[in-house]
């Protein structure tokens, strides 16, 4: 199992040498620093602790300043445990080329917030008839039978939509920069903008496919040839155009 966390920066799209367009989505990938490492023998599980985002140590408490301290490095503002991994030490810094490209890889992220909706648009409900004497438009429908007199465990009511830890198997690694520390992850991943996700192992598919090879593209700027005449020619055509005038 790996593991690492990023920042989803959006969307765009690449081509392969064979002309297929691939959608993909730009993670950023930040310093993540190993600040615990937990085994069998003191914990009763294989798992690491990486943070990632700097945060001001005046706005830190003791306890994380002592925690991330062990690690030697400042305090984290995100912290983040995966389990079934090992071979880290303390202090350890987790890169973009953790993975490969062709790896298939699961992406968690936190969804975007939609606020109160209704049934609708919350639980993809039809509506009612909208004309012909109809009192039921968008209402959430029966409320339960006669015998219960009560609301059922489970209907599908109005309420708060969107914000929950949202998890995309099975998508494939794009493309790895380790000069700019970004990975492209094919298809889209959950989250806005700017949002921390996870990139781990895939749970249900660890295959690995025949990795893409994108166009690359150059700019090469052409300058056209400049041919510069001797002087002589230049004063030899003056004088022919003045013995002409006279």
């Amino acid at each position: 199992m790996k593991g690492i966390l990023g920042r989803k920066r959006g969307m765009t799209q690449v081509f392969t040498q064979e002309g297929k367009l691939i959608p993909v989505t730009v993670v950023e990938i930040e310093p993540n620093i190993v600040t615990q490492v937990k085994t069998i023998d003191k914990d009763g599980y294989e798992a690491i602790q990486i943070g990632v985002t700097e945060k001001k140590e005046s706005k830190a408490s003791k306890a994380s300043l002592g925690h991330t301290k062990k690690a030697n490095t400042t305090p984290k503002r995100f912290l983040k445990e995966i389990r079934n991994v090992s071979g880290y030490n303390l202090g350890d810094e987790i890169k973009a080329d953790i993975f490969a490209i062709g790896e298939i890889v699961d992406v968690t992220g936190t969804s975007k917030g939609k606020g109160f909706q209704g049934v609708i648009k919350r639980h993809n409900q039809s509506r009612g008839p909208m004309s012909h004497g109809s009192h039921y438009h968008r209402g959430p429908g029966s409320m339960g039978t006669m015998l219960p007199k009560r609301v059922l465990k489970g209907k599908n009511l109005p309420g708060h939509m969107g914000f929950e830890t949202v998890t995309i198997q099975n998508l494939e690694i794009i493309d790895i920069n380790t000069t700019d520390n970004y990975i492209l992850v094919s298809g889209n991943i959950p989250g806005a903008k700017n949002s921390l996700v996870l990139i781990k192992s895939a749970v249900k598919n660890n295959k690995k496919t025949n990795p893409k090879t994108l166009l690359s593209y150059e700019n090469n700027t052409v300058v056209d040839e400049v041919i510069e005449e001797p002087v002589e020619n230049i004063k030899t055509d003056e004088n022919e155009v003045k013995e002409g005038e006279n």
